[in-house]
Parts: structure tokens; C-alpha cells; sequence
């Protein structure tokens, strides 16, 4: 304020309030559904800070990258999209740019080495300090925290999510195994389940929240709960199957990622007596070969990992298996390939997520350079394993042609907004033209009966809305549990 002069005070002063313009984020996310987990998660605590998403990257005030760093393509989409970012930051001093996840705990002060545009590096263990970083690199410029711990488990944060009537429900994180091939314990940390009676309560809310489906997360959903408590009163992964399963208004239940070597006949019976737990498992085998395997480190035999799928099948009616597959181990020879082969033929998957070995710093398998495979090999391996694949897929989604398959809504298709998408119980994805004068939105159920059959899709035609539980249990008694 002004003093007052030799000629007497000064006017009075109108000040204007100035209201800042409401700031919009947009968020990409690499990876995982426990990288979209967390991006809902980094939504939700922008929202709360009251900032607004925009879907386009050129009108937003802050962008958020939250990374992977599972394949080596990663580290180029990541740096790939920073270039193009750059001209945005030219263009825009004001723009804030922000990297987390999964590769900016492993890579850490190098995110800043390689693109000095940007403002906030966070990693997977402190998404609720992304909104206060990105406040103080405003005032300090740019920020690298990386923390080695979670502070409080993810959950606890604001949520965001895209969709009404779909939801993802963290149950762990972190991993304690020593796949040879992945750096997951080292940028998520030792695994630490979370408490059953949190799980339920969320679970519960989304439900008067109107979500009818829930996919559970974590590194290895099989081992749930073996750091929680001891004897009987530790809760196992049944468990809290069966009591996800009890609440009202909760349709459909899936998990990932379980692993074969913790796959017990408790949760196989879970699968089968619970009506809401979906009649899918993804159980990723990675090679058929027993060197390799043991090479991976994964704890199991070929044998044993068919066992356990042939006990899921036999005891889950319909039940729909994928899996995840890896071409190219260091070592891989061309009979430890066709093992891999014969295995997939004999398994007779419904789909496969397949990937070339890509090395990871820090991970086992990247210092076994003597052993790689040549890459035209590794290609050729490649193509021979996908038609297997997609020849089975093929195989099993015709056999549905004919049959009417209940239906959840996600919404218009991608490719066809006059076509509806949406998934069965087996996560079969099935296009189909709703009937004129029957109104279908997304999160409904219907009845869709197939008329054609593609490796990845189905296509139907409308039925009707659909009436009535989804199944009924192949047994209805229940095991009781203490909910800790």
C-alpha cells in the first residue's frame, strides 16, 4: 500500500480478487493394470487438489508419464514421448512435467539427465506427495523423491476412475520372488499384503457405489495374506474370495497375477464354489523347458504347472486359461523351444500375452550376455509360437458360435461407435449392434448370443437385457473366516 504524501492521504484502494484459472492434467500411463491402478490413484489426488483432467496433452497445464519398466521398450516410449513433450515446454514454459512409476524408481536422477524439461521425477512407493512436488517445483524448480518404502498403503489415496461399474481393488504389492527376468522387487518392493477387513470395507463402498466388478491386484495374488498373522488366523487367498463373494451387489471377481508354484486346491475351490468369482485364470507359464524354467527361477516344473491347471480345469466348469510367455531366455535352445511349443499345444491356451526377452539392468538374467539368443531366431521362435497360439484361441471361440453368452457393458466400441463392446466371464471380448428401442449402457448385463468367432474376439447379436444371477455355485456351503 501506498504512504501517505505532503498532500494528504491517498484514495482508498480497490483491489481486484484474482481467481487462478482452473489447471487441467493429463495422465499417460506404460504398463500394467497396477500402473493404471496407480494413475486412477494420482487422478484422484489431483481432482482433490482441484485441478481438472483434459484427455488433450496440447491444453493440459501439467502431464503426468507414470512408467514401466518390465520390457527395454519401455525406457524408448518413455524418452520417445519426453521429446515430444519438449516442444510442448518451449512452446509453454508453464507446462509441469511429471514422471513416476516403475521407471522412474529405477532410473531416478538419470529421468533428468536425459530430459532436463522435466519438473517432478516421484517413484512407486510416494504417489501421495505428486501433488506437493509438483507445488514446489513451481517455487524450486525441478525435483527428483524417490523413496525406498511405501509411507501408508496406496489405497488409502483418493481414486479416479474412468469407468462406473468396473473397478481394480489392490490386495498387495511388492514381490518376494526372484524371477531371474523381472526388476518388479526392485522398484515395488518387498511384498506386503494388505489387511482383509480394508479389502472388504473398499470393496463394499464400491459396491453402493454402483461398480458390479472387481479385479484384485498383485504381484502374486497366491501368496495373499502370508504376512498377515500366523496359522489359522492368517486369511489366504480363498479366504478373501469367499468373502468378496459374500457381499451384495458384486457381480464379477477377477485377480491377477497368480503364479503356478502357489496355486492351491483352496483357491481352485473358491474359483468353483463362488458364483461371483469369474470362470477365467490367467496363469503365466514364461517357457516349457525345465532348464529354462529353473534357469528363470520360477519354482516349478512343466509337469507340476500342468497339473495344476489340468486340477483348475476340472474343477471350474467352462473355465477360460492365458497366460504369459517369454521367447528368447538367455540360453534357449531349439529343443528347449519346442518343449515350450509342445507345452502350449498340450495346454490348448485361450489366449497368450507373448513377448521377446528383453534384458533389464539389475535383473539376473541381464548379465547373461553370452548366453543371448540371436535376435532373427528369436523372431522366427516367435512367429511359430503365435500361430500355435491364435490357432488354439481360434479352436476354442468357435466352439461358442451358437451358444448366448452373458455380457458386461464396457461401452461403444473403439473401431465402431454404432457396435457395443464388452466382456464374458471368461473375458472373452464380444462386439455386438444393440436393438433398436432396447436401450443398453455400459455396465449392464446381457445375454448376446455368438455368431462368429475370431483368435482375440466374438461377435454377437443382442438378446436381451440379462435377468438373474449370473450361475449358480457348484457348492453352496461356505467355510466361515475371521475377517482380520
Amino acid at each position: 500500500m501506498r504512504s501517505a504524501s505532503h498532500r494528504g492521504a491517498s484514495p482508498p484502494l480497490h483491489f481486484k480478487h484474482v481467481t487462478e484459472p482452473t489447471r487441467r492434467f493429463h495422465i499417460r500411463t506404460f504398463g500394467c493394470q497396477m500402473n493404471e491402478h496407480d494413475t486412477e490413484r494420482i487422478a484422484g489426488l489431483l481432482v482433490e487438489q482441484g485441478m481438472e483432467p483434459t484427455d488433450d496433452v496440447a491444453n493440459a497445464d501439467v502431464v503426468v508419464l507414470n512408467t514401466c519398466c518390465i520390457r527395454e521398450n519401455a525406457d524408448n516410449k518413455l524418452y520417445g514421448h519426453l521429446g515430444r513433450l519438449k516442444v510442448l515446454k518451449d512452446a509453454r514454459p508453464d507446462l509441469q512435467i511429471a514422471v513416476g512409476g516403475c521407471l522412474a524408481q529405477k532410473d531416478r536422477d538419470l529421468v533428468l539427465k536425459r530430459a532436463p524439461h522435466v519438473d517432478v521425477v516421484f517413484g512407486t512407493h510416494n504417489l501421495a506427495h505428486a501433488p506437493a512436488l509438483l507445488e514446489r517445483s513451481r517455487l524450486e524448480g525441478p525435483i527428483v523423491e524417490i523413496l525406498e518404502e511405501h509411507e501408508a498403503y496406496p489405497s488409502a489415496l483418493p481414486v479416479r476412475r474412468d469407468v462406473d461399474h468396473s473397478a481394480w481393488v489392490t490386495i498387495q504389492i511388492g514381490c518376494d520372488n526372484t524371477c531371474a527376468f523381472c526388476i518388479v522387487p526392485q522398484v515395488r518392493g518387498r511384498e506386503v499384503s494388505r489387511r482383509m477387513g480394508d479389502i472388504v470395507y473398499e470393496v463394499e463402498a464400491l459396491a453402493a457405489d454402483g461398480v458390479s466388478e472387481v479385479t484384485v491386484l498383485g504381484q502374486n495374488v497366491n501368496s495373499y495374506g502370508r504376512d498377515l498373522g500366523a496359522g489359522q488366523f492368517r486369511p489366504r487367498f480363498a479366504d478373501l474370495l469367499r468373502a468378496l463373494d459374500a457381499l451384495e451387489g458384486i457381480e464379477r471377481i477377477r485377480f491377477t497375477s497368480p503364479h503356478p508354484k502357489d496355486l492351491r486346491p483352496d483357491t481352485i475351490a473358491a474359483m468353483a464354489e463362488c458364483a461371483s468369482v469369474c470362470e477365467h485364470l490367467h496363469l503365466p507359464l514364461q517357457a516349457g523347458s525345465d532348464r529354462i524354467l529353473a534357469r528363470m527361477h520360477r519354482g516349478y516344473t512343466a509337469e507340476r504347472y500342468l497339473e495344476r491347471l489340468a486340477a483348475a480345469r476340472a474343477s471350474v466348469p467352462d473355465l477360460a486359461v492365458t497366460t504369459d510367455i517369454i521367447v528368447g531366455f538367455p540360453g534357449e535352445t531349439d529343443d528347449d523351444f519346442a518343449r515350450t511349443l509342445e507345452l502350449v499345444d498340450e495346454a490348448k491356451y485361450d489366449a497368450a500375452y507373448t513377448f521377446v526377452f528383453s534384458p533389464r539392468p539389475g535383473t539376473e538374467a541381464a548379465a547373461m550376455v553370452d548366453d543371448f539368443v540371436a535376435h532373427d531366431v528369436v523372431q522366427e521362435r516367435m512367429a511359430r509360437l503365435v500361430e500355435v497360439v491364435e490357432r488354439h484361441g481360434l479352436e476354442k471361440h468357435e466352439r461358442r458360435v451358437g451358444r448366448t453368452e452373458v455380457v458386461l457393458v464396457d461401452g461403444p466400441s473403439k473401431k465402431d461407435p454404432a457396435v457395443l463392446s464388452g466382456r464374458t466371464g471368461q473375458n472373452k471380448l464380444v462386439h455386438f449392434a444393440p436393438v433398436p428401442g432396447s436401450p443398453v449402457e455400459a455396465g449392464d448385463y446381457v445375454d448376446v448370443r455368438i455368431v462368429r468367432a475370431a483368435p482375440h474376439w466374438l461377435q454377437g447379436e443382442f438378446v436381451g437385457p440379462r435377468l438373474g444371477s449370473r450361475r449358480i455355485r457348484t457348492a453352496p456351503t461356505r467355510i466361515p473366516i475371521t475377517v482380520v
